[in-house]
């Protein structure tokens, strides 16, 4: 498993699971909503804190940094 997220796509992912957290917690979001919505918040949470997204895999898609600009010597 080749971590493929950024930094700001992990903070994203888990700042909006614990959003989703509060607005269940606030009785914002009840009944379906509120089901589909707190697994999408532990699917963001477990890809967020694990770095790697499987959805991303079949694109080939990376939102992690390159390792720095390449020099021409």
């Amino acid at each position: 498993m080749k971590k493929n997220m950024g930094t700001i796509d992990r903070v994203i992912r888990v700042a909006l699971a614990i959003l989703i957290g509060i607005l269940y917690l606030a009785g914002v979001i009840s009944g379906v909503a509120a089901v589909i919505l707190g697994i999408i918040a532990v699917i963001f949470l477990i890809t967020g804190f694990v770095g790697f997204c499987p959805a991303y895999v079949p694109f080939k898609i990376s939102t992690r940094a390159k390792n720095g600009p390449k020099r021409s010597t």
